[in-house]
């Protein structure tokens, strides 16, 4: 399954850093995100894109996780040739990220 089937997602720059939002569509699916969607689970799903760190932030309140992606956007906005300066497209491919099948319970 896709992230894409249980949350929409947000992306927003500064520099050469970018963060994306992963906010669960239902409450209740929250908790299988946080398991499922980790910081190493982002950075190796955007392998040879970002150079430095990723950080995930947990806001429970919101159903929601942020990641602050660092060295993401080849040298940032205003120094990089890339198409999707502003990394954009980042959150689309984020929700790519493929997700194991959820048992019957759950």
């Amino acid at each position: 399954m896709k992230l894409r089937a249980l949350a929409h997602s947000r992306t927003g720059d500064k520099g050469n850093t970018s963060n994306i939002s992963v906010i669960a569509f239902r409450d209740d699916d929250y908790p299988y995100l946080c398991e499922h969607v980790t910081a190493q689970r982002v950075k190796e799903h955007f392998r040879g894109i970002i150079t430095g760190e990723v950080v995930r932030y947990e806001l429970p309140v919101i159903s929601a996780l942020n990641f602050v992606l660092k060295g993401a956007l080849g040298g940032g906005v205003t120094r990089s040739l890339a198409l999707d300066a502003h990394g954009k497209s980042l959150s689309s491919t984020l929700l790519d990220l493929e997700l194991p099948e959820r048992n019957a319970s759950a």
